[in-house]
């Protein structure tokens, strides 16, 4: 099967890639396009997970390509974004499952578990055979995670003792093990736990009402008094530094995500446009039309070539938390301009879940907000570029 590069990738950035990379992204957009986004608008009205789809986004080899013990092959930062961005452009909630699955809860012990717990973690969950969930904003913390935790592991002998909760934990409903993030009662710093799910004490109740990521099952987690094993504690996850590492790559991940769902609309609007009829001619050939249609795609076209450079400073091993707090940023908040403006275009057909942007734009207002809100993500990048630090 031919590569051929996505309406949505204006200045040909796919073309960066390399064949091998290629060859997989068009098999994954095949294999999301047959078995994934024929039934996408089903399950995010009922606002269940298919769990169907889990074998197909395993079994080519998208989950856990950013660390030796699980990558099929070498690969690039630039082409882990473009992975993100094909998942987003089906669908958001599919693109936040994996988000979870390979980004937070196997990137969390890729990059602070020691050898030993990522020998044995990192290629069951890259093959699906253990599902994975990323447990660190609470109730009445998510921005000020570092300092606000209340979620507290107390040692005891060879074991920890967890007790806090957890709020809008992805997956979590179903997932096997849940990597939970606490402050020790000894020094006060932040470190990282390995938990099944089954693990008595520990309980997750699905989040019910949502409006945005229908389909990701968000979960609410007590834990009352959950026992975990030493063995199971991160050993290189001492301090929220170290959580803040694996934040820095899911952020950039977040921002392709992001230019995923502005794509999916875009595409989804050009479609529509092109083919509705009005006064006698597409509506696509009338001026008020195709100016939507251009700022949305000069949007994305900036994103991603912001997006393809934050990329390429991650394999150079240049990325701070700045540099992806303002990809996050930017890409976000470009995502939520374009989805608006190619409901717009559709009329009131934006609203049905028919036409699929009515899904884009209220489930870019989700991505919109997690992984570090906008707000917070300037103060970053306002605190790098001035030396001062206005967070309150």
């Amino acid at each position: 099967m031919p590569f051929e590069t996505i309406a949505g990738d204006f200045y040909g950035f796919e073309n960066l890639l390399t064949d091998r990379e290629k060859e997989f992204i068009t098999t994954l957009r095949a294999d999301l396009e047959s078995e994934v986004k024929p039934i996408v608008n089903e399950y995010w009205e009922k606002a269940e997970f298919p769990h169907q789809i889990v074998d197909v986004l395993h079994r080519n080899g998208a989950i856990g390509m950013g660390f030796a013990e699980t990558a099929p092959f070498e690969n690039s930062a630039v082409f882990r974004g473009w992975v993100a961005l094909e998942l987003g452009r089906v669908d958001a909630s599919v693109s936040t499952y994996v988000g979870v699955q390979n980004g937070l809860a196997l990137g969390a012990i890729g990059v602070c578990g020691s050898e030993e717990q990522r020998a044995e973690w990192l290629p069951k969950l890259a093959s699906g055979e253990v599902l994975g969930a990323f447990g660190l904003t609470e109730p009445t913390s998510g921005s000020d995670s570092a300092q606000g935790l209340k979620t507290v592991a107390t040692r005891d002998g060879d074991n920890w003792v967890l007790n806090g909760s957890k709020r809008w934990i992805g997956n979590a409903t179903f997932s096997d093990i849940t990597v939970i993030w606490a402050k020790s009662a000894e020094d006060g710093q932040v470190k990282g736990f390995i938990v099944p799910n089954s693990t008595p004490g520990f309980t997750a109740t699905k989040i019910e009402g949502k409006q945005s990521l229908r389909m990701v099952q968000n979960a609410d987690i007590t834990l009352e008094n959950v026992v975990v094993p030493e063995s199971l504690r991160l050993q290189n996850a001492n301090s929220f530094k170290d959580t803040a590492r694996v934040l820095r790559l899911t952020r950039a991940e977040v921002a392709w995500s992001a230019i995923g769902v502005a794509v999916g609309a875009y595409e989804a609007a050009l479609r529509y446009t092109t083919e509705r009829v009005q006064f006698g001619k597409p509506i696509a050939g009338h001026q008020l039309i195709q100016d939507l249609l251009v700022k949305s795609i000069g949007n994305i076209t900036a994103s991603i070539g912001l997006c393809t450079r934050v990329s390429e400073m991650l394999d150079a091993g240049e990325q701070r938390d700045e540099h992806s707090a303002l990809a996050k940023a930017f890409a976000t908040a470009r995502m939520r301009e374009t989805v608006a403006w190619c409901r717009e275009a559709l009329g009131g057909n934006g609203i049905v879940l028919e036409y699929d942007v009515a899904r884009f734009f209220a489930d870019a207002e989700a991505l919109y907000s997690y992984e570090g809100t906008r707000e917070m993500n300037t103060l970053i990048v306002g605190r790098a570029i001035t030396g001062q630090a206005a967070f309150v």
